[in-house]
């Protein structure tokens, strides 16, 4: 349609008549027709081949926003061309096609149907969908995947999408190598981020990449160990770890992570799993105890009265399954059983759940280590200057049910393994404390003869060693220390403030040596602190990743008091290569 404008010698007769445009130039009104309705969409019909052609073109537009490209599609003056040749040329507007697609349908049904081989420039046919994966596979998950081609956006690149319920599953491994499709561009971007004096041994950088790719096998290693490994290879040059520079690497290509709830609305995302991780927790927790069957989580147990616990869990919601790990936690009066969302949260909390019941069902050996305890190590225990001597003892109690559990094979899932436990725990439980309560007195005996060499004036040569000393002492002896040193580690912390003693002695007759061996251990504990921060919080606690920390003081026993050994070949690089070697 049309406006049309009718004037009498100048006099406007008619202002805004409207006409049947085609009447006028239908060769116009055809041409606005397919450019309008057929190649730009907009038309609302229900012929089948403009809805397939539709979702072809959709297609196309998404494998751009995957591989950021805006140059795979063909240009709409193709598709008009397209239909320009098919289309009889007396068809002028939508009700002319329809009538004329009624009876050329008949003949020719896919006459108007796009080719999805038509609709990719030439020369862009090497995009994949295999580079360009819609899902992301980890183990038995199947997490979609979505792109977005707008640099500077918060989720521009590749993000992977976590149902909460799920978010527990789901390991950081192997999303650092990214889709393949974008893994090359990766990779020089990480070889760039390297210092220029390392980064000289790999120019150019996409020939070094195009070789890595070449020989690596994706996901098998942490993509760092195995760029490292095979550049290493290559050229003999070895990579520090704290030389590359994710920092410096384009956000595009990272990926990100997105939560959503069961209706598919964004929680939160972000570059960090494990911070998400870390800031739904609690969302978590509530989803798991939400669809967990009556009577698994329990409260308010005094006796093993729940038949066998499992150490898993798993229960099918929706279209997904979820999964958590039960154990028992310690109430202080009662246990409770809980679901956890990870297996190392569970484990502590089942050794601390496990412990509690076994004291609620076993005599205290409080008035047994009166009468067993010496009167010297009963008074070095009453001057503990570490709180209440009671709760020095409930500590020395607690460290021996801990040595006990450790001897049976560690925690219990079932009513007779716990019966058995109970058994050897009540029977041995006295003697095993008392010998405790006599290494605790010893320890504490030698806190106390150093913190009197630690008082009065002090040479300003040896402020910084003195210093140290304190520090390290706070993290070997304080509230709580024989449990969470452990049994085995008394005999060490005896042995390593016995080094602090000797480190005393040579640090009056010759400070700098002191200072500089002193430098020697910030170095590797600063390493330490920086590697520990970045391990998730419920891995913190796991048993090879504390051996790292006793490692260190067994440096300082090398450093400072060599004379008393060590129990194994010690130095700063071992300690880092442990470090090294510990996966997240």
């Amino acid at each position: 349609m049309a406006t049309e404008k009718v004037t009498v010698y100048g006099l406007p007769i008619v202002a805004a008549r409207k006409v049947n445009y085609s009447q006028i130039d239908p060769a116009l009104c055809r041409e606005l027709f397919i450019r309008h309705a057929l190649v730009e969409g907009d038309w609302q019909t229900r012929h089948a081949f403009f809805r397939d052609n539709l979702k072809l073109r959709a297609e196309i537009e998404e494998l751009e926003h995957k591989s950021r490209r805006r140059d795979i599609l063909v240009d709409d003056e193709t598709l008009f061309e397209f239909y320009d040749q098919r289309i009889s040329h007396d068809v002028i507007s939508a009700r002319h096609f329809d009538s004329w697609w009624k009876r050329a349908s008949r003949e020719t049904p896919d006459l108007l149907n796009f080719e999805k081989s038509m609709l990719i420039k030439e020369g862009a046919e090497q995009v994949s969908k295999l580079d360009y994966p819609n899902f992301w596979h980890q183990g038995n998950l199947k997490l979609r995947l979505s792109y977005q081609f707008e640099p500077g956006a918060d989720a521009d690149g590749v993000t992977v999408h976590i149902p909460l319920p799920l978010l527990n599953q789901v390991e950081e491994a192997g999303f650092e190598w990214q889709i393949p499709g974008l893994r090359r561009e990766l990779i020089i971007a990480l070889i760039k981020s390297l210092p220029k004096p390392v980064r000289r041994n790999f120019v150019p950088a996409p020939n070094y990449a195009e070789a890595f790719l070449g020989r690596a096998a994706p996901l098998e290693l942490p993509l760092l160990d195995s760029l490292e490994r095979e550049l290493r290879k290559m050229t003999g040059v070895t990579i520090d770890r704290e030389a590359w520079q994710w920092d410096q690497v384009p956000d595009h290509l990272k990926i990100t992570f997105r939560v959503v709830d069961d209706k598919n609305k964004k929680l939160q995302e972000g570059r960090s799993l494990q911070a998400l991780k870390d800031a739904l927790k609690g969302k978590v927790q509530e989803t798991l105890s939400a669809v967990a069957d009556d009577g698994i989580e329990q409260s308010g147990l005094h006796i093993w009265s729940f038949g066998t616990l499992a150490e898993s869990y798993e229960q099918k919601r929706g279209n997904y399954k979820v999964k958590a790990w039960p154990a028992l936690v310690d109430e202080r009066d009662s246990v409770a059983i809980k679901l956890f969302d990870n297996p190392q949260e569970q484990q502590q909390a089942m050794w601390r759940g496990l412990r509690r019941l076994l004291l609620l069902k076993i005599p205290s050996p409080i008035k047994y280590l009166h009468e067993k305890l010496p009167n010297k190590a009963k008074l070095g225990l009453y001057f503990n200057p570490y709180g209440k001597v009671l709760d020095l003892i409930d500590d020395c109690i607690s460290c021996g049910v801990d040595k006990l559990i450790d001897e049976a094979g560690g925690p219990v899932w079932t009513e007779e393994g716990f019966s058995q436990l109970h058994d050897k725990v009540r029977a041995e439980l006295n003697d095993t404390v008392v010998e405790i309560a006599k290494q605790v007195e010893q320890i504490l005996t030698a806190v106390f003869n150093i913190n009197k060499r630690l008082k009065g004036r002090v040479d300003m040569t040896m402020a910084l060693g003195l210093s140290d000393i304190k520090a390290q002492m706070a993290g070997l002896v304080y509230r709580g220390f024989v449990t969470g040193n452990g049994f085995r580690r008394l005999g060490d912390t005896l042995r390593y403030l016995q080094a602090i003693e000797k480190r005393l002695e040579k640090m009056a007759i010759d400070p700098h040596r002191d200072r500089a061996q002193m430098l020697k251990v910030e170095s590797v504990q600063q390493a330490w602190q920086q590697w520990l921060n970045k391990l998730p919080p419920n891995r913190r606690e796991d048993d090879d990743v504390r051996e790292i920390r006793w490692m260190i003081e067994e440096l300082r026993v090398s450093f400072f008091a060599q004379q008393l050994g060590t129990p194994y070949p010690i130095s700063d690089k071992r300690v880092l290569q442990a470090m090294e070697q510990i996966t997240p």
